[in-house]
């Protein structure tokens, strides 16, 4: 490591950021920054909260936000736009807001102590101040602790050889950016950036330096058990094992649904989780020339309970939100606006009834970038699959902090 110039590095992480930030979602103001993210509104502003769903398991996401907020340095700083709040407030405004859910408040009463006691503010969106919601869930999938004819798909975890750099160690400048995924060339000695998808399934002895977790019987499951993030796997010798994220090789997330839509293969109108899996189970021969598209790779590990959110907290079913992280207040009491499946006529993808409900912004990931993209945590079961699977429903998302 210690052949590596800053100048080398920062070359590195400009051509990584060139490529990261190519993929953002259209239509997204560019200059949206930390501080433009959020528009404080004013009480005549703030939209109508009403809450659909129950809240127990309100209270119980909200639960995991405060074992977040209780875990890091109560001085640590929040940015809602231009506006700071520490870790020790976004602690008293949650427990202020939970306890007033304990009196089971009506709609009416709810709006005015969110008007008397709560400061509330916009995503920024896109340019219409929309934001995107999509879903993510839970899967669950075969497999086996050991690798089989029936089981010959390894699940991976975190490389031996991964590196992860910190530039801000380098310089001041840096603080803030996202750390540089790499490994050191055996030959070189240089940093380069970590294998790509393609190369990490052609690689025949990849397992020296990633101990597999649990093999699986499909690619195309391993696929969307890293676009998920963590998942389920029922063994074949009866037990469960529950596997997580544990870290990614750094390359460029690319959506496989934008690339089948391009090349004409699905129509963007019918485009789901499950019409990208109808088609891959179809045409088995160009499985290679689809996922390689993707040259973001996950890596897992194995731990009790879950799923857990980027921090490090349980996520709740309809009740948590991926944001972009760079963006948004981490563990932060939102209110979403969007549209939800009939619970009892899950397969119907047009009666989708509009919805308002109150969420925690407990996760991110790498597809989700920008003001104008939320994913929603759905849960695990069929409910929650059909949803993840078919939700691109465009919508309001709202921030509230107590006052100070």
């Amino acid at each position: 490591m210690n052949k590596i110039s800053i100048k080398q590095i920062c070359i590195f992480f400009l051509v990584i950021a060139a490529c990261f930030f190519s993929g953002c979602f259209p239509g997204v103001r560019e200059e949206i920054t930390q501080f433009s993210s959020l528009t404080k509104l004013k009480p005549e502003k703030h939209p109508l909260f009403v809450d659909n769903l129950d809240f127990h398991r309100l209270a119980t996401s909200i639960d995991h936000s405060l074992k977040y907020f209780k875990r890091v340095p109560l001085e640590r700083k929040y940015y809602y736009g231009k506006e700071i709040y520490t870790a020790a407030h976004m602690i008293i405004s949650l427990e202020t807001f939970k306890s007033f859910l304990e009196k089971e408040p009506s709609a009416k009463a709810l709006n005015a102590f969110i008007k008397s006691n709560f400061i509330v503010y916009e995503a920024a969106g896109n340019k219409d101040n929309d934001v995107l919601f999509t879903g993510y869930f839970e899967p669950t999938y075969e497999g086996s602790l050991k690798k089989s004819d029936a089981y010959p798909y390894p699940v991976y975890s975190k490389p031996d050889d991964l590196l992860q750099i910190d530039l801000s160690a380098f310089s001041d400048q840096y603080k803030g950016h996202k750390r540089l995924i790499a490994r050191l060339n055996d030959s070189t000695k240089r940093v380069v950036p970590y294998y790509s998808r393609k190369q990490i399934n052609a690689a025949k002895n990849f397992h020296i330096r990633s101990e597999p977790v649990v093999w699986l019987e499909s690619r195309v499951d391993r696929f969307f058990l890293e676009i998920q993030g963590s998942g389920r796997i029922v063994l074949d010798q009866g037990d469960m094992l529950r596997v997580h994220y544990a870290s990614s090789n750094g390359n460029a997330y690319r959506s496989i649904g934008r690339y089948l839509i391009k090349k004409n293969e699905i129509l963007k109108e019918n485009m789901s989780m499950q019409a990208i899996r109808a088609w891959l189970e179809l045409n088995p021969q160009r499985i290679d020339e689809v996922l390689h598209h993707n040259e973001s790779f996950v890596f897992f590990q194995e731990e009790e309970g879950g799923p857990y959110g980027s921090l490090g907290v349980e996520v709740t079913a309809l009740r948590s939100i991926a944001t972009d992280s760079k963006l948004f207040p981490k563990g932060a009491l939102c209110f979403m606006q969007a549209q939800l499946p009939d619970q009892l006529d899950i397969n119907s993808l047009k009666d989708w009834k509009k919805a308002s409900f109150f969420v925690l912004n407990q996760d991110t990931g790498g597809a989700i970038k920008g003001p104008a993209r939320a994913d929603l945590f759905c849960g695990n079961d069929d409910y929650a699959e059909f949803t993840a699977g078919h939700m691109n429903k465009y919508g309001k998302l709202f921030f509230l902090v107590l006052k100070p």
